[in-house]
């Protein structure tokens, strides 16, 4: 606990305090307008809590974040992950999208089963990411990682399903992942 004067405890920071440097990144609203950051927004609160703990214990080393979460108690991952969970969920972005890459990344959506784990509308459930939506350019790099073992999930499905999938297939399911409607 910390004291200020006289030995009167200091009033430690609201959530929405503590909270306000991820938001600078991951967005205010939950939609992150940070290239290569994703939107928290919709994500479910188990899944958030166990990427905060990977963090926190570097079992997933994405160095900002894991210096961000060094201090957290378990009890502030909680909080954290269910504010989180409570913003609304991204929304696609205003573009035209081009049918035959939409089209195409629906077809691989469909054949590798992406809905199996995600849901049908990519919404996510549990421990299992809300990826309808998210930025392009944080789904690309993110899929990347798996296929290339860079990053790891909680066991080898994703870098199993990434297996036979080209670079020029990653790029269109990022592209129509995130303007999945």
């Amino acid at each position: 606990m910390l004291m200020g004067v006289a030995g009167q405890p200091l009033l430690a920071e609201t959530l929405a305090e503590r909270m306000a440097p991820c938001l600078a990144c991951h967005g205010e609203t939950g939609q992150s307008d940070t290239p290569e950051t994703p939107s928290l927004g919709g994500q479910p609160a188990p899944y958030l809590l166990i990427q905060l703990y990977l963090f926190r214990e570097k079992q997933r080393v994405v160095e900002i974040m894991n210096e961000m979460t060094k201090g957290f108690t378990d009890d502030d991952l909680r909080a954290f992950s269910d504010q989180l969970s409570k913003l609304p969920p991204p929304k696609p972005p205003g573009d035209t999208p081009d049918e035959a890459r939409t089209q195409n990344g629906r077809m691989l959506i469909t054949q590798h089963r992406c809905n199996n784990c995600h849901d049908l509308n990519l919404a996510g459930r549990e421990s299992v990411p809300h990826i309808a939506n998210q930025r392009e350019d944080y789904l690309a790099k993110t899929l990347r990682e798996y296929k290339s073992n860079v990053r790891h999930g909680y066991d080898a499905v994703m870098a199993d399903v990434l297996t036979p999938i080209t670079d020029a297939q990653i790029l269109d399911l990022a592209y129509s992942i995130a303007r999945f409607r």
